[in-house]
């Protein structure tokens, strides 16, 4: 899925204007970088969290010439999804488990 169909999907499924949620979904990704930018994270239950982790410095080598390189130590953004977003339970807002009681 790209974002004009993540765009359409959304205006479809709470009966919004594709402009509304073309809004909303660069209003996110804004916050998102922003947050990332300024060291923080964000945190969506059940779906994950985006975080910043640094990247060591390093060396490499082109393949092709064999001329070695030094990576700087960088920044780099990093995405955890939510362990229930994978699992086949599918995450979502509806828990119909058991529920449990209290021992008093």
């Amino acid at each position: 899925m790209n974002k004009a169909e993540l765009i359409a999907k959304i205006a479809e499924d709470s009966g919004i204007t594709k402009v509304q949620a073309t809004l909303a979904i660069n209003s996110f990704v804004e916050a998102v970088k922003q947050t990332l930018k300024n060291g923080g994270k964000v945190t969506i239950v059940r779906f994950g969290t985006f975080s910043v982790s640094k990247r060591s410095a390093r060396t490499g080598r082109n393949p092709r010439t064999g001329f070695v390189v030094r990576a700087k130590t960088k920044n780099v953004a990093k995405f955890r999804p939510a362990g229930k977003l994978l699992s086949g339970n599918g995450g979502g807002t509806d828990d119909t488990g058991p529920m449990r009681k209290k021992n008093s």
